[in-house]
């Protein structure tokens, strides 16, 4: 932060510590009696009075120990400003810190389960090694994929067979280290909104759904011409593009017509991020034989 905004904080910081520790100073000295006495303060709650009793000597010693651990915490610690602190310390390298000793005390245990195919984490034997993967799928995956890998819109179902990018163990692994990049490019503007709605009518079409078959006919010829280099003429897709298969009923944005249309209009962009840099291999590993496991 600005230096400005650093002194800022600083001085409304010690303000309040010393602010507070004068108020208990002149509060005790203002007291009228300094010992135990049955003197009230003059008025009375529901009935109730309240003698008028200096603070309690504990009371009053544990504030001032208050205020010397608050002014020992800010020497060490930050908490004015840009000031680090004596011990230097942050919380990104405790994080740091506890990550390295998880790393050495679980590494042992990855290294089991690392030596195993993705293929042999799925026989019987090794249901624990694909429970840390279940585990670990939950911490990272679940929040796009859902908890069981049921997948949501515009996020791939991980349970069955339609895979976007092939679901090959070699393929998975691949997938989650570097991620995937979606290109569906907008034709709205090449096809028109009558081009739009004989394209989405033979797209229905292929996959058996109820279209118009005029309509279907005409934009089998535009299909052809914008769409087949990805999805090909059949309209089965081709994994090495990510081009889905519109054969079938499998839809990740929908397979209502309404809902194709704005696929071809505006296109799509999906993001798979890549988790290379976020995750071990051994734990990708884990999470790959999880996640392979789910459509088996």
């Amino acid at each position: 932060m600005s230096a400005f905004w650093s002194i800022w904080i600083s001085v409304i910081t010690l303000a309040v510590v010393f602010g507070v520790t004068w108020l208990l100073f002149a509060t005790r000295k203002s007291e009228k009696f300094k010992e135990t006495t049955e003197e009230t303060v003059g008025h009375a709650f529901d009935g109730i009075e309240e003698y008028d009793n200096p603070l309690p000597k504990w009371w009053f010693n544990m504030f001032l120990i208050t205020v010397v651990f608050s002014l020992g915490y800010l020497a060490l610690y930050p908490g004015l400003g840009n000031f680090k602190g004596l011990l230097g310390w942050t919380s990104y390298n405790q994080w740091e810190e506890e990550i390295a000793h998880a790393e050495e005390v679980y590494a042992p245990v990855f290294a089991k389960y690392a030596a195993l195919s993705i293929e042999e984490l799925n026989q019987p034997g090794n249901e624990t090694g694909l429970k840390m993967g279940q585990r670990m799928f939950a911490n990272n995956c679940s929040v796009c994929h859902g908890v069981g890998g049921v997948g949501a819109y515009g996020f791939p179902n991980l349970t069955d067979n339609d895979w976007l990018y092939g679901g090959q163990p070699d393929t998975i692994v691949s997938t989650i280290v570097n991620g995937r990049q979606g290109g569906m490019p907008a034709w709205g503007a090449i096809l028109g909104e009558d081009g739009i709605q004989d394209v989405t009518n033979y797209v229905l079409s292929l996959s058996g759904s109820e279209h118009n078959a005029t309509a279907a006919e005409r934009g089998q010829t535009q299909f052809n011409t914008l769409c087949a280099a990805c999805h090909m003429p059949t309209g089965e897709g081709m994994q090495a593009l990510g081009a889905p298969n519109l054969t079938d009923n499998i839809w990740l944005y929908g397979g209502s017509f309404e809902q194709i249309a704005h696929t071809l209009r505006v296109g799509r962009a999906g993001v798979m991020p890549a988790h290379k840099d976020l995750l071990s291999d051994d734990k990708i590993h884990l999470i790959s034989a999880y996640v392979y496991s789910l459509s088996k």
